[in-house]
């Protein structure tokens, strides 16, 4: 579920309008209906923390959108594989969310992660068994 779609709910689960959760938080009517459309998202790390409080929800729901992702590494490689992969995806949210960080920089970031990306996985293919077919047996 996306960040947007995250406020939404809990917003009308809470029977808040725009207006009242933008006041909350601190925000204009405008960046709240801009979070909730997708068009934007808190370019300040402690609006994220504003939201969640007015929310009643945790701060790390609202910084992840990659539930599957991490669903899929804990079943994978069980509760630790779960746990870095939260971490990894808190982090990476939190960077790229905000901060002082310019474009080109933001760019070179993700270029490292996505090239980190390619080498382990190229790297696991060299480790990965082949699997036993009844073929080799013959």
């Amino acid at each position: 579920m996306k960040f947007g779609e995250k406020i939404k709910n809990a917003r009308v689960a809470k029977d808040m309008t725009q207006a009242e959760l933008a006041q909350a938080v601190g925000v204009s009517l405008r960046t709240m209906v801009s979070y909730e459309n997708g068009d934007c998202y808190p370019k300040k790390r402690g609006v994220y923390g504003e939201l969640a409080t007015a929310l009643s929800l945790d701060v790390n729901y609202l910084l992840t959108e990659n539930e599957e992702f991490i669903s899929e590494a804990g079943e994978k490689y069980g509760s630790r594989g779960k746990k870095y992969a939260q971490q990894l995806v808190t982090e990476v949210s939190g960077l790229f969310a905000g901060g002082d960080m310019d474009d080109e920089d933001l760019d070179a970031v993700m270029r490292a992660i996505t090239d980190a990306y390619w080498i382990a996985k190229e790297k696991n293919k060299k480790f990965t068994p082949k699997k036993y077919r009844k073929a080799d047996k013959v």
